[in-house]
């Protein structure tokens, strides 16, 4: 317990955290985004090869 105050206290560990938090919400958008490319992609390829 003493150790999570400490954290509280200490700027940097918060800042730490804060960058983290980014860090995972620019990977979950950057899936996301990944993803949905993907899927357009794939129709694409789709509708050539039944073109073909």
């Amino acid at each position: 317990m003493n150790m999570i105050k400490k954290m509280i206290r200490n700027s940097k560990g918060a800042t730490a955290i804060e960058y983290g938090l980014i860090a995972a919400l620019i990977a979950v958008a950057g899936i996301a985004a990944f993803s949905a490319v993907g899927t357009g992609v794939q129709g694409t390829f789709t509708n050539a090869s039944n073109k073909l």
